[in-house]
């Protein structure tokens, strides 16, 4: 739906700048007072309108093509990480309080997800689990929630799997796709947040047909390899 909406305005904003090329167009086009063959000197008008118009139409169609070209994921920062504690929210019957290690010297983050419907508490607990680590903090019912825990869910959202690293991914690694040599460094949390890099990005994350989570076709991987989902084919990720 966001990107129908997004698509109707870049139509109607190209509509509206092609607005006074097609006026002047009109205006070179019109029939002359007198009857009779036009000018030359209005032909050449006419000519020189009609390629002023097709200049803007060409202008105009490829902005919205480049404008959509594959955001960059690389901006992200996503890492594999250890649950080492899951409690129910005390707030919220559909929340989960998680300290996540993700390797940082200051210790496990405090994220919150809603996943009480899908997972049972006890498979919370010491499961590894992939996170995107700069998002801007959440209040989350109370609770500030600093990431989020990444997860395949299918189409009707009545089942929802947290992604699973390889066996022998390192806590706090960050995942890549495609070439990891490739990957930049990631954008800060206020970046991400005022450009929407999350809302661009996660259209393109989904499971393969083998259940491996990818972005645009390109596998997220590990220095353990690929990163998988129990048991959702051609899935979102969320």
């Amino acid at each position: 739906m966001a990107a129908l909406q997004a698509a109707t305005h870049r139509t109607i904003a190209v509509c509206s700048r092609l607005q006074p090329a097609l006026r002047g167009l009109r205006t070179a086009w019109a029939p002359a007072r007198q009857p009779g063959a036009a000018s030359a000197a209005q032909l050449q008008r006419r000519a020189a309108a009609s390629r002023v118009v097709m200049a803007s139409a060409e202008t105009e169609v490829a902005a919205p093509a480049a404008a959509a070209a594959v955001p960059d994921v690389t901006k992200m920062d996503i890492r594999v990480g250890r649950i080492v504690s899951c409690e129910r929210h005390p707030d919220a019957d559909s929340l989960y309080v998680e300290q996540i290690d993700v390797g940082e010297a200051e210790g496990p983050r405090t994220i919150v997800s809603g996943l009480v419907k899908y997972v049972p508490l006890e498979e919370m607990q010491n499961r590894s689990v992939v996170i995107i680590a700069n998002l801007k903090p959440r209040n989350m019912r109370g609770i500030k929630s600093n990431g989020m825990v990444l997860c395949a869910s299918n189409e009707e959202h009545t089942i929802v799997e947290p992604l699973t690293p390889p066996e022998g991914a390192a806590v706090g690694e960050r995942v890549w796709f495609g070439e990891e040599a490739e990957q930049g460094e990631p954008a800060k949390p206020n970046q991400v947040d005022k450009k929407k890099m999350w809302e661009e990005v996660q259209p393109l994350l989904r499971t393969d047909a083998g259940r491996v989570a990818g972005f645009d076709g390109q596998p997220m991987m590990t220095s353990a390899g690929a990163v998988t989902t129990a048991t959702l084919e051609g899935a979102r990720i969320s």
